[in-house]
């Protein structure tokens, strides 16, 4: 064999030996780093509410109204939330359903009910641990468009993300884009923005999507079809939690393609009635967890049996955690309202 022959086949074996070791480094250099990794996690604890109105309509007696307890309370805004800030400091995003205005323009509107609050009142939110009000119900604009403008002015002024139509919300929780849509379905027209606002938050990036819907029937405590309908359109539109208010009364819960969907979750700090005969509420919480960005398919929710006010034989407008036998007579509420949908076990805090 010749020199030449020798010397290429050296060059040959030498070649394939230093792929070899290429490839061996690239491997433990793999194995080093899979074993090195250590997955990101992120939880986000959301609690919601249900109807907040922070005002008394102008034709309503001012004995025992809102507004007199206001002044009763020197203005102390802490009050009204005082017996759940501490519920509301807990998690990393409050959300409430805020029925009506914050202003000193507009002119009531051609309506039985119409609610202004002052804009000073914003302080009853940011006292208390709130960082979301969802504006999409029949009382946003009660004093005209005036009255819409100047809310969102003072939510916004206040740092308390706010949305309605298809002005949705982008909010970063502990590292997690959390996107907010609010649909008054009780006006067809805003009902078809559903879809438009859940596509925005998604193409914005949101991580995770909680969509706020008005609807239903006053005072009834079952759903209708046009409601189920909606709610199970919201998740298949890529909803991952559906908060139901308007009726002021409960309605059950359902779980539909593994997201939950809560119907109405009633009042709350209700100032639109000096004695709603109905003083039972549910406060709702979850805690969605993220490995990578990724959310995870656990099943980590809880429903906080409540009441409005303090008092049966009127409102204090201050709402309270429900107790004893009051708390059990709450959670089977929710419970014979959540059998139609085949919830035969609800999970209370």
């Amino acid at each position: 064999m010749s020199v030449r022959k020798i010397t290429v086949i050296i060059t040959v074996l030498l070649f394939i030996a230093a792929i070899a070791v290429g490839i061996s480094g690239k491997t433990i250099e793999k194995r080093r780093a899979e074993r090195e990794y250590t997955p990101t996690v992120a939880t986000v604890c959301i609690t919601a509410t249900g109807d907040c109105t922070f005002a008394t309509d102008a034709n309503a007696p001012r004995d025992n109204s809102f507004v007199s307890c206001v002044e009763a309370q020197s203005n102390d805004y802490s009050y009204f939330f005082r017996n759940v800030a501490p519920l509301f400091a807990e998690d990393d995003l409050t959300i409430v359903n805020f029925e009506g205005t914050l202003s000193n323009q507009g002119s009531r509107q051609d309506k039985t009910f119409a609610f202004r609050g002052k804009p000073e009142y914003v302080q009853i939110l940011t006292s208390s641990s709130v960082e979301a009000a969802n504006l999409a119900n029949n009382h946003s604009a009660d004093y005209g468009d005036v009255s819409l403008t100047d809310t969102i002015k003072y939510l916004n002024e206040a740092g308390i993300s706010n949305f309605i139509g298809t002005n949705t919300s982008i909010r970063e929780v502990n590292g997690i884009s959390v996107g907010l849509v609010g649909i008054n379905a009780l006006n067809p027209e805003e009902a078809e923005k559903l879809e438009k606002a859940i596509g925005s938050v998604k193409g914005l990036g949101a991580q995770l999507v909680i969509v706020s819907i008005h609807w239903g029937e006053e005072k009834s405590n079952e759903p209708t079809a046009e409601q189920i309908q909606l709610a199970h359109k919201a998740v298949d539109l890529g909803a991952d939690l559906v908060i139901g208010t308007h009726p002021h009364v409960l309605q059950g819960v359902e779980k539909y393609n593994g997201r939950y969907i809560a119907y109405s979750l009633g009042n709350f700090c209700f100032g639109g009635n000096n004695n709603p005969a109905d003083k039972d509420t549910v406060i709702y919480r979850q805690v969605f967890t993220f490995v990578d960005g990724v959310m995870q398919e656990d099943d980590n929710m809880a429903l906080i049996p409540a009441t409005i006010s303090g008092h049966d034989e009127y409102n204090d407008y201050q709402p309270a955690i429900a107790e004893g036998d009051r708390k059990i007579e709450i959670q089977n509420r929710l419970l014979e309202y959540s059998t139609q949908f085949g919830m035969m076990s609800l999970n209370f805090r």
